[in-house]
C-alpha cells in the first residue's frame, strides 16, 4: 500500500474541525473505508495528492469535468474572470450570454435561472411547480439522488446508500408526507399513485439518467409512460439533469430520449468546474419566479461571473467540438474491455452499464432478464462488499474511482487510450486479488 501519512495527518486535523473531516459526506470514505488521499492539484485526466502520489482520475469532480482537469481554454475564461472580478451582486453580462446559449439550442429551456448547487436548483424548480400548479405533493423515485434538501431526502440513493439508515434525520415528518415514492421501471406502480393522489400531485420528478445508486438505466418507454401519466393528471414533469445536462448531449438526457420535460435542473458541466446550478423550462412556468412572479428564489452569488465564465466556455467547446459520440465509443470499448479482463482475471461477475460518456462496475451476478439493474433491489448483494478491496487495490495502483459502491465514473476527453488500456490491465490484476 502507498504511504498515505500527510494525508492522514491533514485528514486527523479535518476531523477536529469538520463533521467527518469533509465537507461532502462520500469524500471521507465511508462505503469503502481508510484515509482518503487529500488532493493538492489536477491537470488532465490526473489527480496528485499531498503524499506526491498521482491517480488516473474516473470521478472528475463527480462529473463537471468533461474536458479533464485545467482545460487551457476553460482555465483562461476563469483567470479573465477573476481579473474583471470575482462577485459584483448586481446584473452583469457573463449570466446573459450563458443564458442565451442554452435557450438557444435546447427547445424546451424557454427561460433559465442561474443559482449555485444541484441542490438549489431541485428545491427551486419544486417551489416554480408548487407554485404554478397550487398543488403540494411531490412524486420521486427510488434511487434517484436530488440534493439534500428535506423534500428530496426520501430513499434517495448517493451518499445515504452506503449509511445505515436511507433517510436523514432532521427531516420534519410534515415535510417527508408530501413526498411519494414510486419504484423504478414499474409504471403500474406510478399508475396507482397516481390513481390515489393524482389531484394533489404538482410534479414528478426524475433523473432520466439516474446516477447515484448506480446507474439504473431506464428505457425510453418507461419515461415516456411516466411523463404521460403526470400530463394526464395536470402534473408537471421535472427532469433533474444535474449529472446528464450537457455530459450525455448538448440537451442532456431529455435530448437523447426525445422527451421535453416541463422544467430541468443543470449544474456540474455548466459551470466548468466552479460551484453553479441552473433550473429552467417553459416560460410561462419560469415567469412564477420573483421579480415577475410570487415564487421567491435569490442568491447572494447566484450567477457568479467567474462560474458563468467558465461555463460558457464549455458550452462554447461543446458546441464546437461535438465529442459525444468520441466520448461514448471510448466509454463502451472500456467497458467491453473491463469484462474482458474480469472474465481472465477472476470467476467473479463482471458486468458494466453504460451510457454515453458514464459507467458503472457491477460485481456479482444480476439476476435480470435483461441483465441490466434499473432498480436498487437488482444491485447484487455482494456488490458492495466487493467493491471495497476493488476501490483500494486500485487506488494503491494510481487509479481513483468515486469512492462509493454506488456512483458512478466519468469519462473526459483528456482521458487517452494509452492510460485507459493501463486501467483495464490493473483492473484484471486487483480483481484477481478480490476473494470470489
Amino acid at each position: 500500500m502507498k504511504s498515505l501519512d500527510r494525508s492522514a495527518q491533514l485528514f486527523a486535523r479535518a476531523q477536529k474541525v469538520t463533521p467527518g473531516g469533509v465537507h461532502s459526506p462520500v469524500r471521507a470514505f465511508k462505503g469503502v473505508g481508510g484515509v482518503p488521499p487529500f488532493i493538492e492539484s489536477a491537470q488532465g485526466a490526473y489527480l496528485q495528492d499531498v503524499d506526491g502520489q498521482r491517480y488516473l482520475d474516473f470521478c472528475m469532480s463527480w462529473g463537471p469535468m468533461i474536458f479533464g482537469h485545467q482545460d487551457p481554454d476553460v482555465a483562461v475564461a476563469a483567470t479573465d474572470a477573476i481579473a474583471r472580478g470575482c462577485s459584483f451582486g448586481a446584473a452583469e453580462s457573463g449570466s446573459l450570454e450563458l443564458a442565451e446559449l442554452i435557450v438557444s439550442h435546447i427547445p424546451w429551456a424557454e427561460k433559465v435561472r442561474f443559482v449555485n448547487s444541484g441542490t438549489e436548483a431541485v428545491m427551486s424548480a419544486i417551489r416554480v411547480a408548487r407554485g404554478a400548479t397550487g398543488r403540494s405533493k411531490l412524486l420521486k423515485f427510488d434511487g434517484c439522488y436530488h440534493g439534500h434538501a428535506d423534500a428530496m431526502l426520501v430513499r434517495a440513493g448517493s451518499g445515504l446508500a452506503d449509511m445505515a439508515t436511507p433517510d436523514s434525520a432532521g427531516v420534519p415528518a410534515g415535510t417527508a408526507a408530501d413526498t411519494l415514492v414510486a419504484p423504478l421501471n414499474d409504471l403500474a406502480a406510478v399508475e396507482q399513485i397516481f390513481a390515489d393522489y393524482g389531484a394533489e400531485i404538482a410534479a414528478v420528478i426524475i433523473e432520466p439518467v439516474p446516477a447515484n445508486n448506480g446507474l439504473l438505466l431506464q428505457q425510453q418507454n418507461y419515461l415516456q409512460g411516466v411523463v404521460d401519466i403526470a400530463r394526464a393528471a395536470g402534473a408537471l414533469v421535472i427532469f433533474d439533469e444535474v449529472i446528464s445536462g450537457f455530459r450525455l448531449a448538448f440537451g442532456g438526457a431529455a435530448e437523447r430520449f426525445g422527451i421535453a420535460p416541463d422544467l430541468v435542473t443543470y449544474g456540474k458541466v455548466i459551470g466548468g468546474g466552479f460551484p453553479v446550478g441552473a433550473y429552467a423550462g417553459r416560460a410561462d412556468l419560469l415567469d412564477h419566479v420573483a421579480p415577475v412572479g410570487d415564487v421567491y428564489q435569490a442568491g447572494t452569488l447566484s450567477a457568479n461571473p467567474v462560474a458563468m465564465s467558465a461555463g460558457l466556455a464549455t458550452l462554447k467547446k461543446l458546441l464546437a467540438q461535438s465529442p459525444y459520440a468520441a466520448l461514448e465509443e471510448k466509454t463502451r470499448a472500456l467497458a467491453a474491455n473491463i469484462i474482458t479482463a474480469g472474465k481472465q482475471h477472476s470467476t467473479l461477475p463482471v458486468s458494466v452499464q453504460t451510457i454515453g460518456s458514464l459507467f458503472w462496475i457491477v460485481l456479482g451476478e444480476v439476476l435480470t432478464d435483461d441483465g441490466q439493474v434499473r432498480t436498487p433491489t437488482q444491485i447484487p448483494a455482494l456488490h458492495k462488499d466487493l467493491f471495497v478491496p476493488l476501490f483500494h487495490g486500485l487506488l494503491d495502483r494510481g487509479f481513483y474511482l468515486s469512492p462509493s459502491a454506488f456512483e458512478v465514473g466519468f469519462l473526459s476527453a483528456a482521458h487517452s487510450p494509452d492510460q485507459l488500456s493501463g486501467f483495464v490491465q490493473a483492473f484484471g490484476e486487483t480483481l484477481s486479488e478480490v476473494p470470489a
